[in-house]
């Protein structure tokens, strides 16, 4: 399932490798820190391994943990019932926190709320699947 041509550099490729596996990294950190996209940063990963390594590709789309986050997205099936919820209320918690107490430029907590609220319209129009399979992120 790979989605184009392998590059021919053997720069580019390893260019790609590095950027997949920083992306899983950051991935797996958004899982406990709300700031970081877990979801987008996987399917960078996904992108980068596509074109790099179809080894590393099915090892994340076959991941234990990581491939059930992801896989539901590749397909189109939509979120889990509540994670919508939960998504939201994490980047505003995050967000919040950060702008009241952590973060002293007025343009840094504009881009902050600006941000939220992109990031919150995002995951109001994304579907909700009719499973019960409540699964976290």
């Amino acid at each position: 399932m790979s989605s184009g041509p392998a590059p021919r550099s053997v720069f580019f490729r390893t260019l790609l490798l590095v950027a997949g596996w920083l992306s899983v990294v950051f991935a797996v950190l958004g899982i406990f820190l709300p700031v970081l996209p877990t979801v987008p940063l996987l399917l960078l990963a996904l992108a980068c391994f596509a074109r790099s390594s179809e080894k590393f590709y099915s090892w994340l789309i076959n991941h234990n943990r990581l491939g059930p986050i992801i896989r539901p997205y590749l397909e189109s099936e939509g979120l889990p019932p509540g994670v919508k919820l939960k998504a939201i209320l994490l980047i505003w918690l995050s967000i919040g926190i950060s702008v009241i107490f952590f973060v002293p430029l007025m343009w840094v907590k504009g881009m902050l709320l600006l941000i939220a609220l992109g990031v919150t319209g995002y995951i109001l129009k994304m579907p909700v699947r009719d499973d019960e399979d409540d699964a976290s992120f």
